[in-house]
């Protein structure tokens, strides 16, 4: 859309599009609409007396007005609000449409009994971002483990040059590289499946004021549980004021926003082997990778991942940090801020979808590993001298420092010769030349 401000519902729509169903003003709408549904389905089976003559056979009706609901039906409840200024009554009033329609007109006063309209977006909110967690998030973050896990596997058994500090260090596997992104991933999701989707359930100020004075002898809390967890499968907060705390939620998106933060690492460590050309990529037909030089295949999907992932984390961050701060039992900031949600997710999902993308075009260059290890020899002086330390050589450190430490080069040639020098058995000189840099790579 040409128009749109964000790029989520313009460029890159196509890529965020199954979010609409969980993060639209449509999707929280209906929403809302299923969980004062459920509400009524709750109340009818305690059953208040009043509701004793709406029997099962009505909720196939009132399930179907949760199944039917679509764009025509929240444009509806959107005409109503611009009358009421509130979005929740105008959800109830539309529900009170459709009660008499299906002949229920004489209880339709039990609709959104008792309740405040937090009680409807803090049960209608986590809903939706379990349901997107489950149905989005967590199946897209599988796929980018898994291409990751089976380039690990093809890529076991290559050996490279490590660098820390920016500076050549002992050998390693490139699948090995792989490996510690995917341990860190499947951890940080492990502690995430770990947060509860908490909602607040409990009338204006979470006492169940009005509940109780109509119906005193109802024990309203065991309600309120039995209906979250039960009707919406989401954990209803004991003690709360008019708003949700927000801590699971806060917990949640610094989890995700800590998985953000590997999958930055990983697009930056795979753009920086492309520049060293460890890496070069599949050419796409037609694509064009510079406006000036022709010659040029850019890194664009993992720069494009990193960009999106800096901006979730920004908005996953503040989300973070505001939702779980109101003032005495509520003020409205927590509104419109939530209303955000789903930009972080959009763009996280942007990001994830760029890094499967950039990982499909990677193609390995042995040649210039294997060049890069044998120009640096010097790596293997960390073995030589600890394989002196076990034969007692005396200061084994300072010797390789002397050979190796500032020297521009050290061929394979001044190891050998080094070898040839030493004070040791013929046996232990050819196991110190058996030592090559693309085979001094550990377990």
């Amino acid at each position: 859309m040409l128009t749109a401000i964000s790029p989520i519902d313009g460029r890159y729509a196509a890529k965020t599009k199954e979010l609409q169903t969980y993060f639209s003003e449509f999707a929280l709408i209906k929403y809302r609409v299923l969980v004062e549904v459920e509400y009524f389905k709750a109340l009818c089976q305690i059953p208040l007396p009043q509701l004793k003559a709406v029997d099962e056979s009505y909720f196939d009706k009132l399930d179907k007005i949760v199944a039917d609901f679509g764009i025509e039906e929240a444009a509806q409840i959107k005409a109503i609000e611009r009358v009421t200024n509130h979005d929740v009554k105008a959800v109830e009033y539309f529900l009170k449409e459709q009660f008499d329609t299906i002949g229920l007109s004489q209880v339709k006063e039990f609709i959104h009994f008792g309740l405040t309209s937090q009680d409807i977006n803090n049960t209608a909110n986590p809903l939706m971002i379990k349901t997107a967690m489950e149905k989005v998030y967590y199946p897209l973050l599988a796929e980018v483990i898994d291409q990751l896990y089976s380039l690990a596997k093809e890529w076991l058994d290559i050996p490279m040059l490590a660098r820390t500090h920016g500076q050549p260090a002992s050998p390693t596997r490139l699948g090995k590289e792989m490996l510690v992104f995917i341990e860190r991933l499947k951890t940080q999701k492990a502690l995430l499946e770990q947060v509860p989707y908490e909602a607040k359930f409990g009338g204006a100020t979470g006492n169940y004021n009005a509940h109780h004075v109509a119906y005193p002898t109802i024990d309203w809390p065991s309600f309120g549980d039995q209906f979250v967890e039960n009707h919406l499968g989401l954990y209803r907060s004991q003690y709360t004021t008019q708003i949700a705390h927000y801590d699971s939620e806060a917990a949640l998106f610094q989890g995700i926003s800590r998985i953000n933060t590997i999958l930055i690492d990983l697009a930056r460590d795979i753009w920086t082997y492309v520049s060293m050309e460890y890496f070069k990529q599949k050419v796409i037909k037609g694509e064009v990778g510079s406006s000036a030089m022709p010659h040029k295949v850019n890194p664009i999907d993992f720069e494009n991942a990193e960009g999106n992932l800096g901006i979730a984390n920004a908005i996953f961050g503040h989300l973070a940090a505001k939702l779980p701060i109101s003032r005495l039992q509520r003020d409205l900031t927590d509104s419109t801020v939530l209303r955000n949600v789903g930009v972080p997710y959009g763009h996280t999902i942007i990001a994830f979808k760029s890094i499967q993308k950039g990982l499909s075009k990677l193609l390995l260059n042995a040649p210039k590993l294997a060049e890069d290890l044998e120009k640096n020899w010097m790596v293997v002086a960390e073995a030589i001298q600890n394989v002196l330390r076990r034969e007692g050589f005396p200061k084994p450190y300072e010797a390789l420092k002397e050979l190796t430490r500032g020297k521009p080069v050290v061929t394979e040639g001044d190891i050998k010769e080094f070898i040839e020098g030493l004070a040791v058995s013929d046996d232990i000189k050819l196991e110190l030349k058996a030592i090559r840099p693309e085979n001094y790579l550990g377990v």
